[in-house]
């Protein structure tokens, strides 16, 4: 029996006004209720993907592959899931098929296909399929796909037509999406000024309001707590031996090390996993964050690890026994880290702050979630807030951890990813100091410098922008560099 057609535009209509709840409670319902119906399990999935739930959603479209393994809709979404994991060659398979079928979704299954072969490096597949004739040409997201093709070969024409599209893009999402390519190609071809200005008109017309004391509010009281209490709780979880978690902030380096360690044949790179997060708010809807994570049971916390669990080590790479979690959130809730996953190994990562800041500011981030991206103000308060805490809230919960600065990488990366490796129980492999030949594919804003040999082309970035930062960046970089002097 099929789900009913009021229930499933129920959830297009939630999904519309951003009803979220509403639309998985019915996608649940429905699920349950006709549980070989395609379709119920592709609204859960296009719900979940909403939800930013990219592994229950993968769960639930391999659920409607297995019942309808040649519809589109199921096709399209799972080459966007395909891609979002870094499975390309499945991706493009998927989403090709949709493309060359010419039905509703073929416009933007051809969109997606471009997007995927540009991440991956495969321009000259990407180029093949510009030189196809399809029936959307005038959109300008097919002249944007192009100029991305055309860039190697003729850089200074594929960004004028760049800089043409993201002026006229229907649609603030798109002017942001087109923008912030146009924006690094700019800093590329050393027209620095230009793109700092591009960067910061796009976050001002394309952005989102954005409360950011209510981002370092929590962050201040959960380190006056560490200050006054220290470890006000004591784990009750079962003890984990194959969890290592990036605790840093995006564009610190975190991609490299990365696809460094994945390398390795016993660590696999999980990309930014929502585990914490998930586990974070499972939580919170108990009430049993903050001072409360004193009062969680053994039953509870080990719930909430297995739920971290079954997802990290479903992604992790056949024979690997270490998945590596690159989340960005984990450094805001170290406590939940040390509560559910005790074990887990810690890695944080530091960076000149000026060069993480115009990496930042210039490159694209998603506004509502990432709003604290959109200047170099509010970029330095989320450092500093980082910065204060990390190393209080990594002794004081007694987190196994090695702490990596960036620069230091790049100068001996055998040294310092073999200290990761040592915090992990293993000991350096060759392939690690080789990133560019990982054939992985890193779905991350770095996914173009990860192809590269390691360099130090990004060390001292900021001094294209010099101008751009005052004297209050002094006391943070000065802790930086003793951090250097130190390590």
């Amino acid at each position: 029996m099929p789900a009913s057609p009021a229930d499933l535009a129920a959830i297009e209509a939630h999904l519309a006004s951003g009803r979220l709840t509403e639309a998985i409670a019915i996608a649940d319902r429905l699920t349950a209720k006709h549980p070989r119906d395609a379709v119920a399990w592709l609204a859960l999935a296009k719900v979940c993907l909403a939800l930013d739930r990219t592994d229950a959603a993968d769960r639930a479209i391999e659920s409607a592959k297995a019942l309808a393994l040649h519809d589109d809709r199921v096709r399209f979404l799972g080459g966007q899931l395909d891609q979002r994991f870094g499975r390309t060659d499945r991706a493009a398979e998927r989403l090709r098929a949709v493309a060359v079928g010419g039905g509703p979704l073929a416009r933007e299954a051809w969109m997606a296909l471009c997007e995927t072969l540009f991440i991956a490096g495969r321009l000259a597949e990407l180029q093949d399929e510009i030189d196809r004739p399809v029936a959307w040409r005038d959109d300008p997201r097919h002249a944007f796909h192009a100029a991305r093709a055309l860039a190697e070969r003729d850089p200074e024409a594929a960004l004028a037509t760049m800089l043409e599209i993201a002026a006229r893009a229907p649609s603030p999402a798109l002017r942001r999406v087109m923008g912030f390519d146009a924006v690094g190609r700019l800093d590329r071809a050393g027209r620095h000024r230009e793109a700092f200005d591009l960067a910061t008109r796009l976050h001002g017309e394309t952005g989102s309001p954005f409360d950011l004391e209510a981002m370092l509010v929590p962050l201040r009281g959960q380190r006056e707590m560490l200050a006054k209490v220290g470890r006000w709780f004591t784990p009750k979880a079962d003890r984990v031996e194959d969890v290592a978690i990036f605790c840093a902030l995006p564009r610190s380096g975190t991609t490299l090390l990365e696809q460094m360690l994945d390398a390795h044949p016993r660590v696999s790179g999980i990309g930014e996993y929502q585990g914490v997060r998930s586990a974070f708010e499972s939580l919170a809807s108990i009430g049993k964050v903050g001072r409360a994570l004193a009062m969680l049971t053994a039953a509870e916390a080990n719930a909430a690890q297995q739920a971290y669990l079954q997802d990290a080590r479903r992604r992790r790479r056949a024979g690997a026994t270490w998945s590596l979690d690159k989340t960005l959130f984990a450094w805001r809730v170290l406590p939940i880290v040390a509560a559910v996953l005790p074990g887990a190994r810690c890695i944080s990562i530091l960076r000149d702050p000026r060069d993480l800041a115009i990496s930042v500011l210039l490159s694209y981030f998603e506004p509502r979630g990432d709003g604290w991206t959109a200047s170099l103000d509010s970029i330095r308060r989320v450092v500093e807030a980082h910065d204060a805490l990390l190393p209080e809230a990594i002794a004081t919960l007694g987190l196994e951890h090695e702490t990596i600065v960036y620069e230091d990488l790049v100068e001996d990366p055998a040294r310092h990813a073999a200290r990761c490796l040592e915090l992990l129980g293993l000991e350096l492999d060759d392939a690690v100091l080789r990133p560019e030949a990982n054939p992985r594919t890193a779905f991350t804003l770095s996914h173009a410098q990860v192809r590269s040999p390691i360099h130090r082309g990004s060390i001292g970035r900021w001094r294209n922008y010099a101008w751009a930062f005052g004297p209050e960046w002094d006391p943070l970089v000065a802790r930086h560099e003793a951090r250097r002097t130190g390590g």
